[in-house]
């Protein structure tokens, strides 16, 4: 996620590399990486649905200037539920755990966000 939020504030919000680390909490080098595409693209989630609109929410709120953290963990986490959901990330659970039946698997499903009453 962090590289589709990178590549898009550089490129269709004119942000400099150094300003979008310095949103991101991150550096300069990750930026350029993300961008390029050597870096942060082992899963394609810009595909999933749902996933969009999310992502475009949380450069809103990075860009606005007055985003409060815990709006953006807010939207951060619902975005990673909705791809959670689509259980893109099975395959990588069960290259690390090979025990893992993706079929049976529903662990990346058991925590909801929504149910976080932190």
């Amino acid at each position: 996620m962090r590289a589709l939020i990178a590549k898009e504030l550089v490129e269709k919000h004119g942000l400099r590399q150094d300003e979008v680390a310095e949103l991101l909490g991150i550096s300069q080098s990750a930026v350029s990486k993300y961008t390029r595409k050597v870096r942060g693209h082992v899963i394609e989630v810009s595909d999933v649905e749902g996933v969009q609109p999310l992502i475009g929410k949380m450069i809103g709120l990075l860009v606005s200037g007055t985003c409060q953290r815990r709006e953006f963990l807010i939207v951060l986490c619902q975005t990673c539920s909705t791809i959670r959901k689509t259980r893109v990330m099975c395959p990588f659970c069960q290259k690390a755990d090979p025990t893992i039946e993706i079929e049976e698997c529903g662990l990346c499903m058991a925590y909801d966000p929504d149910q976080d009453q932190r």
